[in-house]
């Protein structure tokens, strides 16, 4: 049961090997964990399933009113700058009166960023 009327649609690219997905599942399942009412879908630009549009419309169905998307990419390449927005106007035109909003790619976050830097510096020695 929902019990927010936003939900959180994860985007990421996909791959042929199922192996590859699995960070990103623990990333959405650690969220649901953690946020419990909170209507939270995985989606993939290619390879996998689901795809943007059949996430979209769990969460719409779930009685989202708001979806966040956040982009599960290091940085914002053309899938995020020029294939994600076309998808999400084609979303807004499908679910009018559910607000789809843009979140930067999570690799540019800082706390991502730090995060990143964070693994990098623990392999150096002190």
């Amino acid at each position: 049961m929902n019990t927010s009327s936003t939900g959180l649609l994860l985007f990421a690219h996909g791959a042929r090997d199922p192996e590859w997905a699995r960070p990103f599942e623990a990333v959405a399942q650690s969220v649901q964990a953690q946020r419990p009412g909170t209507p939270v879908e995985l989606a993939y630009l290619e390879f996998m399933a689901p795809d943007l549009a059949t996430a979209a419309a769990r969460l719409v169905q779930a009685g989202c009113t708001r979806v966040d998307v956040l982009p599960l990419f290091l940085g914002a390449g053309g899938h995020v700058r020029k294939d994600l927005p076309r998808l999400l106007q084609a979303l807004r035109a499908e679910h009018a009166g559910v607000c789809f909003e843009l979140h930067p790619a999570v690799g540019e976050l800082p706390d991502v960023v730090q995060a990143m830097a964070g693994a990098a510096l623990a392999l150096l020695p002190t």
